[in-house]
């Protein structure tokens, strides 16, 4: 069994209910971008797999919350991560267009960021290991902001969501003594927010939407 978490108190499948059980978060994510998409006519093949993605960040995480073991753990880091990788992509390629030789490069930069910070699980309660992933959005957020794409904000008001969110998982192990479930819900909760909100910013500046407003404003 792998005790990592103010919750869990001992073994079994229902030690950690409320970390398993706001999972539901990342599914209502899912269900929500899918349905912005649809009204928006904006259901290609890239949104489709964030979707399913976060699904499967949804089931990975809620099977490590009740397993607490080696194989779940893979089950709910993997997809994190594709998410990420996958998200840098679209976004590179669709919204800032650039080419693939640099949208490629930029996604072997990140996976070699993302690799080097998992060499540090004792810092920060273990929340080290998404720095490169607040340093992207942070990025994209001023990149989003200062070219006037559509939904300006929105990546910025996502940094902030998960600051927020890293600052509730960081904190999870300290605030025991305090609050005896633990920070850990609310990073999936607010983690669910960061997902849609992420997702969000892509099918609003998806290519034929954009060329769809240039051609209203002529």
């Amino acid at each position: 069994m792998i005790d990592l978490y103010c919750e869990r108190i001992g073994e079994g499948l229902l030690a950690e209910p409320i970390n398993a059980l706001t999972n539901a978060a990342f599914f209502v994510a899912a269900w929500a971008v899918w349905s912005l998409a649809r009204r928006s006519h904006g259901l290609s093949a890239g949104i489709w797999v964030l979707i399913a993605l976060s699904i499967a960040i949804g089931t990975g995480s809620a099977l490590f919350h009740t397993f607490a073991t080696g194989w779940a753990r893979v089950l709910d880091e993997v997809p994190i991560l594709l998410f990420q990788l996958w998200f840098l992509w679209l976004y590179a390629r669709r919204v800032m267009r650039l080419r693939t030789v640099l949208a490629a490069a930029a996604i072997a930069a990140y996976m070699a960021a993302a690799l080097y910070s998992r060499q540090f699980p004792q810092l920060l309660n273990g929340s080290l290991v998404y720095a490169p992933a607040l340093i992207l959005l942070l990025g994209l957020g001023l990149y989003h902001f200062l070219q006037h794409r559509a939904g300006r904000v929105l990546l910025l008001a996502t940094t902030g969501v998960f600051l927020v969110a890293l600052v509730f998982r960081s904190i999870d192990e300290a605030a025991c003594p305090h609050i005896p479930i633990g920070t850990h819900f609310l990073w999936h909760v607010l983690i669910g927010v960061v997902l849609y909100l992420s997702m969000r910013a892509l099918i609003l500046n998806r290519p034929m939407r954009i060329r769809q407003i240039n051609v209203f404003k002529l």
